[in-house]
């Protein structure tokens, strides 16, 4: 059996009481620590919350070579623990749909999702959310602008935008880096950046930080530590202004 558990938002505690009695039975325990991160907890204190022994993957244990963790699922019971919930990036979908080929069971744990968390955080509303997209770190001889053409796609459908921010192994990409590319974006396409930004930073935690504003103002604003998100709205329902105002510091026009 392998078992795919979203761990939730910020730090051990998040997980549902199922997805914790699973773990504590299964005979393998799997972390993934690249498309998303628990910044409230390292992998010593999942093991000391689970009582069980973490193994940790990267990138190339899950996406090339994944055997490791489907034999173990087919000897026995094993779980593959996710930041937010297990099933929404396409890398886990793969390996389940692996799993399913050499005729091992699975189910998945659901965690809450960042995505709906902005939803709650920014006030804005989940059904006015278009395609999401990612701002990379630039490379030398690479400038993507591909997050800038899904922002303004969804504005000509009066959408909003949900960015991630890139995550590396030595730096976590802030608000203020994010917005500052999406303007260079602009720029180097000869197209107008987006007027208004919301930042939020430390999802489930106890102290998360909101902002909204242009591009000025959240560029000189401080989220603090990381993770950091971005939305990027299209127009403003009336409430979703109203929200923003009261919970986000968006100045009143």
């Amino acid at each position: 059996m392998l078992t795919f558990i979203g761990l939730g938002l910020y730090d051990e505690r998040d997980i549902s009481v199922k997805g914790l009695e699973i773990i504590k039975s299964a005979d393998k325990v799997y972390l993934e620590g690249y498309t998303s991160r628990l910044m409230g907890a390292d992998v010593r204190k999942l093991e000391e919350f689970y009582g069980k022994s973490v193994t940790l993957l990267n990138r190339d244990d899950v996406e090339r070579f994944p055997g490791k963790i489907l034999d173990a699922a087919a000897e026995g019971d094993a779980v593959f623990l996710t930041g937010g919930d297990p099933m929404v990036s396409t890398t886990h979908a793969d390996i389940r749909i692996r799993a399913e080929e050499r005729g091992i069971a699975t189910r998945i744990i659901h965690g809450a999702s960042i995505q709906s968390a902005v939803c709650g955080l920014s006030g804005l509303q989940n059904y006015r959310f278009g395609k999401s997209c990612s701002v990379p770190y630039p490379e030398r001889n690479w400038f993507p602008t591909t997050p800038l053409d899904t922002i303004l796609s969804n504005f000509r459908q009066d959408l909003h935008t949900l960015v991630f921010l890139d995550i590396k192994p030595d730096r976590h990409m802030s608000v203020p880096e994010g917005v500052e590319l999406i303007c260079r974006m602009a720029e180097k396409c000869g197209e107008t950046a987006p007027p208004l930004y919301v930042g939020m930073a430390r999802a489930g935690s106890e102290s998360p930080s909101v902002f909204a504003g242009s591009a000025e103002d959240v560029m000189n604003h401080d989220y603090g530590a990381p993770l950091h998100i971005i939305a990027v709205p299209a127009s403003l329902h009336e409430m979703e202004r109203e929200y923003l105002e009261i919970f986000a510091g968006l100045k009143r026009e």
